[in-house]
């Protein structure tokens, strides 16, 4: 009976999902406001759906539902919808929801396939540490996701500005021909009060861009609707500042759990490597962050491969290395 509710509710959050997913890509592509009133309650009800599947699974079987594969997933997307509720609410980063909700919906359908149904647990998993360490592990994943679709919306949005402006929109802005530069001076300061259709003002960094805009190009138009590329890697860096606590004290958890397991600290076992590698890159990402030649562009690259290395240390290494960490039931 629980297992088929549990079903049931799973079901219902993928669909949830998958129309905030497509709501919210309309409104990064558009910007039409009732597209963000559709696609966020539908997020909200598809994580509430998943919230009751959990909680379901947990008095079902009397452990929290992080023994295997198929619930750490689960978990994994309800932190990562979580999260984003609560980072695009701060800092009205809704456009990311497209990404984040099509990334979430696409691990909750994987998730099902490692769906073997309710098992006793292996004994060592059999402890408190359950509960814990793996939630927490998983938080600094979601968030993670987060700032690898921010950073891939600044690189987007970064080689399209330049690529743009390199074929168009920077030669009107610095080669002015004599006859229409009134005109273009004109359109220069009107593109400088534009205001995108959620009323935030047009960013000055790249008036080249503000020119075309002002002309009628609407490539121009739509980059220039996109948030500042500062205000992204503002935010990248700031969801990377949550991340990265979480994973560091997930790695500390995790070692105390395997010293109570299997009497050390630390194994050099496959996932306390590939964690430990990728520790290593946010922590990179986060001290040259500080450098100003290397924020923005660089870091970006830098949060990309980082999620790159979370993934393989996540599905990689449970899939494909045999391991202390292996575990499918």
């Amino acid at each position: 009976m629980i297992e088929s509710l549990v079903t049931i509710f799973y079901a219902l959050a993928v669909v949830s999902y998958a129309v905030a997913a497509l709501s919210l890509f309309a409104y990064f592509l558009w910007r039409v406001p009732w597209q963000v009133m559709l696609g966020v309650p539908f997020a909200i009800v598809g994580l509430a759906l998943q919230a009751a599947a959990l909680i379901s699974e947990a008095l079902s079987t009397g452990w929290s539902p992080t023994s295997n594969l198929y619930d750490s997933l689960s978990l994994f997307v309800a932190f990562s919808v979580l999260l984003y509720l609560i980072f695009a609410r701060q800092y009205r980063i809704w456009y990311l929801g497209g990404f984040v909700l099509l990334v979430a919906d696409f691990f909750l359908v994987y998730a099902g396939t490692w769906n073997e149904g309710y098992r006793p647990l292996v004994p060592a998993l059999q402890s408190y540490w359950l509960a814990i360490h793996v939630p927490t592990v998983v938080a600094s994943y979601a968030a993670f996701l987060l700032a690898f679709c921010s950073s891939v919306l600044y690189l987007m949005k970064y080689y399209l500005e330049r690529r743009h402006i390199g074929g168009r929109a920077q030669l009107r802005s610095v080669g002015l021909q004599p006859a229409t530069a009134g005109a273009d001076v004109g359109s220069m300061a009107m593109a400088r009060l534009l205001a995108d259709r959620t009323g935030s003002a047009v960013q000055d960094e790249t008036p080249g861009l503000a020119l075309a805009a002002a002309q009628g190009d609407s490539i121009a138009r739509w980059l220039i609707g996109m948030p500042a590329l500062a205000k992204l890697d503002v935010i990248t860096y700031r969801i990377i500042a949550v991340g990265l606590p979480l994973l560091s004290l997930g790695i500390i958890m995790g070692a105390m759990w395997a010293k109570e397991a299997w009497g050390a600290y630390w194994q050099w076992d496959p996932k306390e490597t590939s964690a430990l590698v990728s520790w290593i890159v946010y922590l990179s990402y986060m001290h040259l962050h500080t450098r100003g030649q290397w924020r923005g562009l660089r870091t970006s690259w830098i949060s990309v491969l980082g999620f790159a290395t979370i993934m393989f240390c996540y599905l990689g290494v449970n899939i494909w290395i045999s391991g202390l960490h292996s575990y499918k039931v």
